[in-house]
């Protein structure tokens, strides 16, 4: 049987050394070990660029090791277009157009899930909404946006 996929954001790999949130970092750290054996697990080069601007250089390494298994997919101009047609409808603001392309370029590959402990942009009703409608009008499937715990 195929695995399902998973995209990961940024602040799901950021959690898992989140001295600040032990909570959170626990809960990613589990989901870690737990869930993402189960899943073929995605990142893009947006998550790569913001992981490396980390100004911690031992974090910064850190980092780098955390991702090493995960297949980079690749931002392309139609990436570009489905993040402005989430900008262009509302979705997020233009300012969070790293929100934006983290979804759209798991939309085009045809990710089954965004995991992200984002709540404020992402992992929220509306935003779910919003996103599965800009995907249907622009001929993509409807993605789920979740957080590391409903897996």
């Amino acid at each position: 049987m195929k695995k399902e996929t998973l995209y990961l954001d940024t602040s799901v790999l950021s959690a898992y050394y989140d001295e600040r949130a032990k909570e959170r970092k626990d809960a990613t750290i589990k989901f870690w070990e737990n869930v993402l054996p189960n899943y073929k697990v995605y990142i893009s080069e947006v998550t790569v660029k913001e992981l490396e601007d980390t100004r911690n250089e031992t974090l910064r390494k850190k980092f780098k090791a955390l991702i090493e298994s995960f297949k980079v997919l690749r931002i392309n101009k139609r990436v570009k277009d489905l993040a402005n047609a989430y900008i262009g409808k509302g979705v997020f603001p233009e300012k969070y157009l790293n929100d934006a392309l983290h979804v759209a370029v798991a939309s085009f590959y045809g990710i089954s899930y965004v995991v992200s402990w984002n709540f404020e942009h992402l992992v929220k009703v509306r935003t779910r909404k919003s996103v599965n409608l800009v995907n249907v009008l622009e001929g993509y499937k409807e993605i789920e946006i979740i957080s590391p715990q409903e897996l």
